[in-house]
């Protein structure tokens, strides 16, 4: 056949189902009778990133039937010293899909790594085997080594560090794999930028895994639209993340790397530093360099659904944000301490953002690490304090309350409640969440809710957000132009220096 008239497998699903679309046809696996979607018909996926969330994620990919998990790709081979919330969590939810309550038994420790994730895999699809054994899963320590090897892939899901999700998913566009990626799309705003750009101009289906369907919010929005609350001019969203340690230096002391583990490889784009186990294995997060802080982490859970529902597509004017602040003591004197490399222990971060084409012009407040906003005139009056976790709109005639992706959310004064229909009191835990949307649009050829280029705006504002922590001012943004207009040294932060053959 010509090389022109060729088709790849990931261009044949998205005609086919484009096709589908217009004709009635009965799939395959119904006419057989046998329940199973073949596996031509299941969107093959590579899963880069085995640690704890990348684990912790898997079991749903081998449970969804349209889903062929193909190959694993981590820099880490295999251990038990990963840190997470829980003992044994993951190790209970894998043996809760595998059915295999042995699994893991006498291992210390909590598991991560290549090794780990493909034989997940293997045992999972190995279950209905005639031998119980399946060999189907590749395993690689470099991604870009599985690119040019693995020709069958249609997408990848990236649980990577913050810091590398950029250059995989570039790398995987390239290919025209389709993308998903936990958040953020970039702990970098130009390389969120361009990671965007390349959404747009290679068309594959990407999803950011932040993104959810929340009637919460198309609630709060029919408040707003009634009139209920007036213009809008707060949006507040707090916090008790991080979780994690939060470190004020980098550390000095000299580790060696563990065996199985590429550092170098890990590092990627960051220049390079001695290996330290203080950065890796899920306490990557409160680095500069390597994550995002707890605005990173948890704010485009609640504010990118968010930002969708009321239309907020332009970035922000500007960014001030606080942290904060530790001192040391040094040859008997209590010293500042000054931290460059690290976000702070907790934060307030203010943005102002233009008027919107249905919004005016509004300022966002960020808080985390136990800060909060007070208890607004409305809640105070009966007594009542801001919740731990929380989000609140202020209008000119009122506000609107609810849990941190906005949970049950009701008007203030609560009271106002007992006048409205009670089809309008939404129970978020009954709610159901579809984690799997970027499954069914790879398989329809549409992009999802959550797609990289609906996410320009949130992208832009949590990194946003960072540099006004780092540059220790109001920092005023020009979204057009790229470029702080105030402050030139803080443009840095804007970017990152490269590693050699790392450059975005």
């Amino acid at each position: 056949m010509d090389q022109s008239n060729k088709i790849n497998r990931r261009e044949f699903i998205g005609s086919a189902a484009a096709v589908a679309a217009t004709i009635s046809i009965v799939p395959s696996h119904v006419i057989a009778g046998s329940g199973k979607i073949p596996p031509s018909d299941q969107v093959t996926v590579a899963n880069i990133g085995c640690g704890t969330q990348g684990l912790r994620e898997m079991g749903d990919l081998l449970q969804n039937p349209k889903v062929r998990v193909v190959a694993v790709c981590d820099s880490n081979k295999y251990s038990t010293d990963y840190i997470d919330w829980s003992a044994n969590g993951i190790r209970n939810d894998i043996r809760k899909v595998l059915g295999d309550d042995s699994w893991w038994e006498n291992v210390p420790g909590i598991p991560g790594g290549r090794d780990v994730g493909q034989a997940y895999v293997e045992q999972y699809y190995g279950k209905n085997k005639p031998a119980k054994k399946y060999k189907g899963c590749a395993s690689y320590e470099d991604f870009r080594e599985m690119f040019a090897k693995e020709k069958g892939i249609d997408a990848v899901k990236i649980m990577t560090p913050d810091h590398t999700h950029a250059p995989i998913a570039l790398a995987a566009m390239a290919q025209g794999i389709h993308v998903v990626t936990h958040k953020p799309i970039s702990n970098r705003l130009l390389e969120g930028r361009k990671v965007i750009e390349k959404a747009k101009e290679t068309g594959v289906i990407t999803h950011l895994l932040a993104w959810s369907d929340r009637p919460e919010y198309r609630q709060m929005k029919a408040w707003m639209d009634e009139g209920l609350i007036g213009d809008l001019t707060e949006i507040h969203n707090w916090s008790y993340r991080p979780v994690w340690q939060q470190w004020t230096k980098r550390p000095t002391e000299p580790k060696a790397i563990p065996a199985g583990f590429n550092w170098d490889l890990w590092l990627g784009p960051v220049p390079d530093m001695p290996y330290h186990p203080n950065y890796t294995h899920n306490v990557f997060r409160g680095w500069y360099e390597f994550g995002g802080g707890s605005v990173a982490d948890m704010g485009h859970y609640s504010l990118f659904p968010l930002f969708e529902t009321l239309g907020i597509t332009k970035s922000p004017l500007s960014a001030r944000a606080f942290g904060t602040t530790s001192r040391e003591e040094i040859n008997q004197v209590y010293q500042w301490v000054k931290n460059d490399v690290a976000f702070p222990a907790s934060s307030m971060i203010k943005w102002k953002f233009p008027e919107q084409a249905a919004l005016p012009a509004f300022d966002l407040f960020w808080y985390d690490g136990g800060m909060k906003p007070f208890a607004p005139e409305e809640l105070d009056m009966d007594g009542r304090d801001t919740p731990e976790e929380g989000l609140m709109l202020v209008g000119t005639k009122g506000k609107i309350l609810g849990g941190f992706r906005g949970e049950n959310p009701v008007l203030l004064p609560e009271s106002k409640m007992s006048q409205r229909p009670a089809s309008e009191r939404i129970d978020s835990r009954a709610v159901l969440r579809n984690t799997d949307a970027w499954v069914e649009a790879i398989l329809s050829g549409q992009q999802t809710p959550g797609s990289f280029i609906r996410a320009q705006t949130i992208t832009d504002t949590i990194n946003l957000g960072a540099v006004a922590l780092r540059a220790n001012k109001k920092v005023d943004f020009d979204a057009a132009a790229l470029k702080i207009t105030n402050d030139e040294n803080a443009n840095k932060f804007l970017t990152r220096d490269y590693r050699s053959g790392w450059e975005i």
